[in-house]
């Protein structure tokens, strides 16, 4: 059909040019008919466009109309862009004054304003990423090679909880400037992963944290002056040739490493971007200098992450901006952001929209030659605009819930990180790491877990699915001072490791690792220098006990070990290092501490003595056969029997004392134990007082206290406005007045008035009389010495009475008055009372 139409198209010019204009005629109603029965059916095809709802009325003149002022700056930067599009046609057009959320256009300096929020996170820039990135949700630019037609305020993105990276840059910028930081946001390229927020390749900021630490653990400074290790005497050929075989096997090892890692990151590269060096984005840049940055980086706000001003993610920069100025890039980025200087002082690389505010400008050097003498005018400077943003504000419930809907889920490279807002979860989770082996995350590694404000003071639980080992870590304040808690099941007598916080206990218990046959303690900073106690145990005890008996059975002792550190007090010979009951053998071992200049110790080991039937014969028989000494230096005088006696009986009583403490710390243990399982069954939430809205009590109570107040303020308005209250106060205020009361306390409130009239008359006459008294004593005193005075004090007198002259006139005054108001006041009153509904029964006659 469309050759036929070019066939019939083609000979119309030339027959309206032959034949004339009738023929031509005809020819287009042919034309028009055979196009008639050519029928086209389209679709229909709805397009959604989101079109947001906006009730003007809700926002301030400064949203929907410009001042004389930014009417101007928009007249500047309309001048700007078009020298800017003419000399510049192959670059995209700047993203100066873009709409509002009212559709009112608005300079991007003047969409900026600084506040400093009073949170105590928001006084540094990762607190004030953090929020921000948490707190809003992504809406991706669309088309994303252009910059969003609107620009919202920030007050208005906080209320909507969304935006572009473009909202996102303007309220962090905001955010720090207030913050005190050199701030701007930066209108630029990068790659897709940072425009889409697309973390799947890169590590957590948790996990790289833990890596940092142990990092800086494993490389702790080794000690200057150290022991020299023992010679070698092995070959050195052989050496030679075992380092070989090791080194070409760590070789084979590590290229097969290589090789898995170049397959595995190829394998998870993602494929190419067709957009690549075109995506727009927004972010932050920080420059150093204030608040002691060492160096500029930048802020993603969709992240919250910060990055060098190398990084290959950022491919290039059109302009950056802050609340002064607007700067135009003019540096190539050809090679991304690598080779860029960031003085905006430099004209030749930034070009600056606005003279003389922001950055010093770098002088010429052909300029500096100029006369001091030679005057020249400074051009004018125009000054920013005030920001027309509303004050940023967010509320405490805000700052504590963060994520929109209370939760906030970041796919990261082998992990998913999951933050919860306090309360949410009834267990006080907040945050929740999980690991992965494999890039498809499918398979659990690692789960890490932390927790607020729980009573039980958990604050991070850890589990390895393949061991199966948790590990959970406690904050200071809980009973028996426990601060980390290693275990595969909760069980009594199984594998486990406890840390305690040491200065909270009496007996300074650091640390108890303890397997189903063996348990040692460690102890820091006790008087007695005890450090380590080792228990091994041995097979249970069957005793016969009640059915209902909840008493454990007990585990046989068959060894304990206590080790001490070294009492300067003490000489070696007697300072005892170590301590071996064993008290299946029935021996006991003492070791002592050597000497600086001995490398032998010496030690002490006894036999115990056989034990009575009778359990009230408690003495000890002691023969010398039951000591074995021995002494480092010979020349030193041998024991006694006796001192020997009493020490065996002291390691009795200890050994005795060392089996009670082992028994209290197997019951310590359950105590933890069944505590933990009953906190996990409850798992109860602490609640701040200051906290209203959660905590029952104190919201009771504040309402309580705050009706109580508006009682007693309507009280004490009642009993002001009352004038018959301090009378009937006088009579015991009775609910029902007889006419002996009424008559009474309508003759008292008169009388009163009577009286309060008469004493403001007296008053007024006796400072006018005092006044007209001492006028009359100054004009005694100018008659008497009015020859010898000079001509300021004949001034000084005129002015005095002049001052006093007056004051006498307006008393006079006064007193008139007073005297004309006062039967006015005392018939109001008597009007007023029979008037009265309390006594208006009794006043009728009168």
């Amino acid at each position: 059909m469309m050759e036929e139409l070019q066939e019939r198209e083609a000979p119309l010019g030339e027959i309206a040019e032959n034949m004339g204009i009738e023929q031509a005629d005809q020819e287009l109603q042919e034309l028009e008919e055979s196009l008639s029965k050519i029928q086209v059916t389209a679709s229909q095809i709805t397009l959604c466009v989101d079109k947001p709802e906006i009730n003007l009325s809700e926002f301030s003149s400064s949203y929907t109309e410009n001042t004389p002022k930014e009417k101007l700056l928009l007249s500047f930067a309309e001048n700007f862009r078009y020298q800017y599009c003419h000399l510049y046609q192959d670059r995209k057009p700047l993203f100066l004054n873009p709409m509002n959320e009212c559709g009112v256009e608005k300079f991007v300096s003047t969409t900026l304003r600084p506040t400093l929020l009073p949170y105590t996170e928001m006084y540094s820039w990762d607190g004030c990423a953090s929020f921000v990135s948490d707190y809003l949700r992504m809406v991706p630019l669309d088309p994303p090679i252009d910059p969003p037609p609107v620009l919202y305020s920030p007050s208005t993105v906080l209320k909507k909880q969304k935006g572009t990276c473009f909202d996102f840059a303007n309220l962090l910028c905001s955010l720090l400037l207030g913050a005190g930081y050199d701030a701007y946001c930066v209108s630029g390229y990068a790659v897709k992963e940072i425009c889409l927020r697309d973390q799947t390749c890169q590590e957590c900021p948790l996990l790289e944290k833990h890596e940092q630490g142990a990092a800086s653990e494993k490389n702790a400074p080794q000690r200057k002056y150290a022991v020299k290790p023992a010679r070698d005497l092995r070959s050195g050929f052989e050496l030679q040739q075992l380092e070989r075989k090791e080194a070409e096997v760590l070789a084979a090892h590590e290229k097969k490493r290589l090789e898995t890692e170049k397959l595995e990151a190829e394998r998870q590269q993602p494929p190419p971007d067709p957009l690549l060096g075109l995506r727009v984005h927004c972010w932050v840049l920080v420059l150093a200098g204030r608040r002691e940055v060492p160096e500029n980086f930048y802020i993603d706000p969709l992240s919250g992450r910060s990055f060098g001003t190398k990084d290959e993610s950022f491919l290039g920069i059109e302009s950056i901006w802050n609340h002064q100025n607007y700067w135009v890039n003019m540096q190539n980025c050809r090679y991304g952001c690598k080779e860029l200087t960031f003085d905006l002082g430099d004209p030749v690389k930034w070009e600056f929209l606005l003279f003389g505010t922001g950055k010093p400008l770098l002088l010429i050097p052909d300029m500096e030659e100029i006369d001091d003498e030679e005057e020249k005018e400074e051009p004018k400077v125009f000054d920013m605009p005030p920001s027309w943003v509303e004050k940023i504000e967010i509320s405490p419930k805000d700052m504590e819930t963060r994520c929109p809907g209370g939760r906030k889920v970041v796919q990261y490279r082998k992990a998913k990180l999951e933050k919860f807002a306090p309360y949410l979860i009834r267990g006080g989770l907040v945050t929740r790491l999980t690991t992965f082996r494999d890039i498809e995350c499918t398979k659990v590694l690692e789960v890490k877990e932390y927790f607020q404000h729980r009573q039980d003071h958990l604050e991070k639980r850890e589990l390895n699915k393949g061991s199966g080992v948790t590990v959970e870590h406690f904050g200071p304040g809980r009973s028996h001072a426990l601060k980390s808690h290693r275990y595969l099941i909760p069980v009594p007598e199984t594998e486990r490791q406890m840390d305690f916080y040491s200065k909270a206990r009496a007996d300074g218990l650091a640390r108890r690792v303890e397997t189903s046959s063996e348990m040692t303690e460690t102890f820091e900073n006790r008087p007695d220098f005890l450090y380590y106690r080792h228990v091994l145990f041995g097979k249970r005890l069957k005793k016969l006990a009640p059915a209902n008996s909840n008493d454990p059975v007990t585990r046989s002792i068959l060894k304990i070990t206590e080790c001490f550190h070294r009492n300067r007090e003490k000489i070696a010979n007697e300072d005892v290092a170590k301590k071996v009951f064993l008290i299946s053998e029935l021996r006991i071992q003492l070791t002592y501490h050597r000497e600086d200049d001995l490398i032998v110790p010496s030690w002490r080991e006894f036999v115990k003595p056989p034990t009575s039937e009778d359990k009230r014969d408690q003495s000890v028989i002691y023969t010398p056969d039951m000591a074995t000494t021995f002494q480092v230096n010979p020349t030193e005088k041998h024991s006694k029997n006796l001192f020997l006696y009493e020490t065996l009986i002291s390691l009795l009583k200890e050994e005795a004392q060392a089996k009670q403490q082992v028994k209290e710390s197997e019951i310590e243990v359950r105590e933890i134990l069944s505590q933990r399982n009953q906190e996990e069954i409850v798992s109860e939430l602490t609640i701040s007082v200051y906290d209203t809205a959660r905590n029952e009590k104190a919201r009771t109570h504040r309402e309580e206290m705050e009706r109580e107040e508006y009682e007693e303020r309507l009280r004490q308005a009642e009993k002001e406005l009352d004038f018959l209250a301090p009378f009937l106060t006088r009579m015991g205020e009775p609910e029902n007045l007889s006419r002996q009361m009424a008559l009474q306390l309508r003759e008292e409130c008169l009388t009163d008035l009577k009286q309060r009239l008469i004493d403001k008359a007296n008053l007024i006459q006796a400072r006018f009389e005092k006044e007209t008294q001492e006028l009359q004593k100054k004009q005694q005193w100018y008659q008497q010495n009015q020859m010898s005075m000079t001509k300021e004090d004949e001034d000084a007198y005129l002015s005095y009475c002049s001052d006093t002259m007056f004051r006498i006139h307006i008393l006079e005054l006064r007193l008139n008055r007073h005297k004309e108001q006062a039967p006015q006041k005392y018939l109001a009153l008597e009007e007023k009372l029979r008037r009265d509904p309390r006594l208006i029964e009794h006043l009728q006659l009168w």
